[in-house]
């Protein structure tokens, strides 16, 4: 939903381009407007204190998610698959990201950078002029990449409640590319070589000084709007470079993340359907998701994920599982050996969970070896 597909209908109209510019335009423009009242209800405490940024959140998501439904994908969209679907959304975004870039360079004069900060001497109350335009990009393009992020989860089915605060921050470290202390490193990594040292070099002193003011989202999301600013002659090829950049950089992030994700519970969902034995299953899961001792993301989300599915299909809910601290092994080939009939199942499945994560370590090999052999000898 970061805004409806251009129509092809009037291919053959040499006007067709314009009209779709202006509509283009016209559409940036209107949440450019809403945005204003935003930006026009913040304080300058609000913006120092990142403050800005968990209100945005509220606004931007709320109720964006309530109309940004998987059902209206599949409606829109109908007959493309969900990677077409997200190409285009990341396709859309980008363009939206460009015109803004366009529109809010124009306003400035290359001196937002000692307007940002000024905010230091400004009454809690007053927003600077230059820092208020400032804001509305900032809110735009930081709105922009936030629901583009949601879309692509919502798009591969990844359930996010955007009032649950763990998933609320996970889409945002997926939007934003946020990293813990990788700030710095992520605001200039998607921009183009030949202007990346500049503008290494001019973010220092006094610009940084005031970015370190603010909590980490704050000063991440400062730190890259303000580089497409700080430089004089440049700031309408840079600002629309950047936001160009960003944007694409975030969707293509949130795709990998989100498909990855996609992938592993389709992978659960595809290992309870084939399996005769879930309650066995579990527990063969859980000691290959063990042998090596670390429990990787992939390998928690499939846990997770096959818990559910067998309680809402199989209706197995195994407690002594759930309270299991460490793993026995032995308690594991017991079930094994007690269990009649074949279990090629089991074995397929552990198979299928000890290569979630990637290729498989030794330990890992040495659990399937042993499923393997046991399996095979009853």
């Amino acid at each position: 939903m970061t805004e409806v597909l251009p129509s092809f209908d009037n291919a053959g109209d040499d006007n067709a381009g314009d009209d779709d510019a202006d509509a283009d335009r016209e559409a940036v423009e209107k949440e450019r407007a809403k945005l204003r009242e935003f930006v026009a209800g913040l304080s300058a405490d609000d913006i120092k204190s990142g403050g800005w940024f968990t209100k945005l959140c509220t606004q931007a998501l709320r109720s964006y998610a309530e109309k940004a439904t998987w059902e209206y994908f599949q409606q829109k969209y109908k007959g493309v698959p969900a990677d077409g679907i997200v190409g285009q959304q990341i396709k859309l975004a980008v363009k939206n990201a460009m015109i803004e870039g366009g529109i809010t360079s124009s306003l400035y004069n290359g001196t937002i950078a000692a307007t940002i900060g000024s905010l230091g001497g400004a009454s809690p109350a007053t927003v600077p002029a230059g820092v208020f335009t400032f804001m509305v990009d900032l809110t735009y393009i930081t709105q922009l990449q936030m629901r583009l992020a949601y879309d692509i989860a919502v798009i591969y089915r990844i359930p996010l409640d955007v009032d649950d605060p763990e998933d609320t921050m996970k889409l945002v470290r997926v939007a934003l590319g946020i990293k813990a202390g990788e700030a710095a490193r992520v605001s200039l990594k998607f921009v183009p070589g030949l202007v990346r040292q500049v503008l290494k070099k001019y973010y220092s002193g006094a610009v940084l000084a005031a970015a370190k003011s603010l909590p980490f989202v704050g000063k991440h999301l400062l730190q890259r709007n303000i580089i497409k600013f700080g430089i004089p002659g440049v700031g309408i090829p840079l600002t629309i470079l950047v936001n160009r950049y960003t944007t694409l950089a975030a969707g293509r992030y949130a795709k990998s993340v989100f498909r990855d994700e996609a992938e592993v519970i389709e992978l659960a969902d595809t290992l309870i359907r084939r399996t005769q034995h879930p309650r066995l299953m579990l527990w063969v899961a859980w000691l290959v998701i063990n042998a090596d001792g670390e429990i990787t993301d992939a390998e928690r989300l499939l846990f997770q994920r096959l818990t559910r599915l067998a309680w809402e299909r199989h209706q197995v809910d195994d407690e002594q599982l759930a309270n299991v601290v460490n793993i026995d092994p032995g308690e594991v080939w017991h079930r094994i050996d007690a269990e009649p009939g074949d279990l090629s199942d089991v074995v397929y499945a552990a198979e299928r969970v000890a290569a979630v994560d990637g290729d498989l370590n030794t330990h890992e090999r040495a659990v399937i070896a042993e499923l393997r052999d046991r399996c095979q000898r009853r």
